[in-house]
């Protein structure tokens, strides 16, 4: 826990200082301009700490977690936020998901202690399918553009070979 003690306080001081400065502010749009400001980075605050909880958690946990945030995000910003925040979440969760399944497809241990603590056969087949558009371009950012650019070899990927790798993998 005292790993994340620093950015808190940092955390902490910035809100603090916008504060201060809506406090302070000779102008009323000034003052505007800061309460705007903080309310903004306390919404990004509890996105990514959001979005901290799917990953400790997994994403089938965070289902409940999702739909309360979306009606709070709904009512606090509108349905645009929203789909703007379906859309953020679902890039950065589909992200490390795809990043992880590179990952496992390379043997990787930890990858593989990722996946067995947090995936059954069936959940991850979900998961995997949703996903699937980003293992594409996740494997064509990573392999394929710097084996263009750099005339590197490249690996061989197949995601139907990562996908009976894992269900051999899982137990359950």
């Amino acid at each position: 826990m005292k790993e994340y003690l620093p950015i808190a306080l940092i955390i902490f001081a910035i809100f603090i200082f916008i504060f201060l400065g809506a406090l302070y502010s000779p102008t009323f749009s000034q003052q505007k301009s800061f309460l705007e400001l903080f309310m903004l980075l306390g919404g990004l605050l509890f996105v990514f700490s959001m979005l901290a909880v799917a990953v400790i958690l997994g994403f089938s946990s965070f289902a409940l977690f999702l739909t309360i945030f979306l009606v709070a995000v709904m009512l606090l910003f509108g349905i645009e936020a929203v789909l703007l925040m379906g859309v953020t979440i679902y890039a950065f969760w589909g992200l490390i998901f795809t990043m992880q399944l590179l990952l496992f497809d390379h043997d990787i241990k930890t990858s593989k202690e990722w996946f067995q603590s947090r995936y059954t056969k069936k959940s991850f087949e979900i998961e995997f399918y949703a996903f699937y558009p980003l293992l594409g371009a996740l494997y064509i950012l990573i392999e394929y553009l710097p084996a263009l650019i750099y005339k590197d070899s490249m690996l061989s990927f197949s995601p139907k070979r990562v996908q009976e790798k894992m269900n051999d993998f899982l137990i359950k």
